[in-house]
């Protein structure tokens, strides 16, 4: 339960939003039964509408209300707020205090978001949008940031997996024929990471790249690379893959060890023995024995950095930012759950469908 509660909630977020509906009850009502296609909603709509702002000037909600609009709409927000204090203060009919009250495409919206089963937060993470008339369009080019963000999380969480296959599998194989003595330094030099806090190990990677870190500082030294030539490594996307390939190293190295240690030693030397030289005996007989632990240990890296957070925010400024950044700034600052929770139920759907696929792939022996 602990496990699936959370999940639960997150995907039950991402369709309801009964915040709207909430404070406009009367409005809710009547425009329940009206047809967009009529144009304006008849008086009762009007009337609900400036009882509902009249009962929410009275408890201080108003703001409440003009901040919820205003995140699907430009310009709701002052809309509001001018509408609920000249109906305080003089009660006058909505079409007097702004002409905007005359726009369809304003009453649509009020009717659309005081529905609380919605589809416009999976709408907006996949950066669409749903017009007045009910088509879906793309949203405008300046706010196209998720499809854009799930795009480079995917092609980071790849290379990183690529860059550990390439420098975990040499190292796996080093700690799994190794003498024990040289294994017991090994296996320390793969557990050191779980023993020091990820704040302390981006921190130190901070101090060693950036553009007056150590790494910097010796390139200048030795002359590779001038005083103004100084790398970028830190607060874009280089650092982010640095970082996190250095963090995640220890989860391919494990899985493939395990797979290593448990394949016997007569088979290279019978390989050896009917005449196959060492790289044959690799690709045909050690090679496809240690497939299993290879993908076990990539898809556990892969998923691990779609859903990265720590790293990507400390060290990857604009350009190394993930969507996991995104999810964690609507939670924490922006407050619209509903949208952060769409964007995580994406992710989710994406890493199960990846486990499927990988689940598949290993029954039919693909690999």
């Amino acid at each position: 339960m602990t496990f699936l509660a959370p999940i639960g909630f997150m995907l039950w977020k991402s369709v309801y939003d009964p915040e709207v509906a909430g404070l406009l009850g009367q409005t809710r009502q009547a425009l329940a039964k009206w047809q967009t296609s009529t144009g304006l909603p008849g008086p009762e709509g009007f009337d609900a509408l400036s009882r509902d702002l009249r009962d929410l000037t009275g408890d201080g909600r108003v703001s409440q209300l003009a901040l919820r609009l205003n995140r699907e709409r430009s310009g709701m927000r002052q809309l509001i707020e001018v509408t609920a204090d000249a109906i305080a203060e003089y009660d006058r009919p909505l079409l007097e205090i702004d002409p905007r009250w005359g726009d369809p495409d304003t009453w649509v919206l009020l009717k659309r978001m005081t529905q609380p089963l919605t589809a416009r937060y999976f709408l907006s993470a996949v950066d669409l949008q749903q017009t007045p008339q009910g088509s879906i369009v793309r949203q405008d080019e300046s706010r196209r940031i998720y499809v854009y963000l799930f795009g480079r999380t995917i092609l980071v969480a790849s290379v990183v997996t690529a860059v550990c296959i390439i420098l975990g599998y040499p190292f796996a194989y080093a700690l799994a024929t190794a003498r024990p003595r040289m294994q017991r330094l090994l296996f320390f030099i793969v557990m050191l990471p779980f023993w020091t806090s990820l704040l302390v190990r981006t921190t130190a990677w901070i101090v060693l790249l950036q553009r007056r870190g150590v790494l910097n500082e010796i390139l200048v030294a030795m002359n590779i690379v001038s005083e103004r030539s100084r790398l970028e490594l830190i607060y874009n996307l280089s650092g982010t893959l640095i970082v996190m390939t250095h963090v995640l190293l220890p989860f391919f190295v494990l899985p493939l060890y395990a797979v290593m240690k448990g394949i016997p030693k007569q088979y290279v030397r019978a390989g050896k023995s009917l005449g196959a030289g060492p790289v044959r005996v690799f690709l045909r007989i050690y090679l496809p024995m240690t497939l299993p632990g290879v993908l076990a240990g990539a898809a556990l890296v892969f998923i691990l950095s779609l859903g990265y957070y720590v790293t990507p925010a400390l060290v990857g400024g604009r350009t190394g930012q993930l969507i996991s950044n995104q999810i964690a700034f609507h939670v924490q600052t922006s407050l619209n759950w509903g949208l952060a929770a769409a964007l995580g139920s994406i992710l989710l759907v994406i890493v199960v469908v990846l486990t499927m696929l990988l689940s598949r792939v290993t029954q039919r022996g693909v690999l």
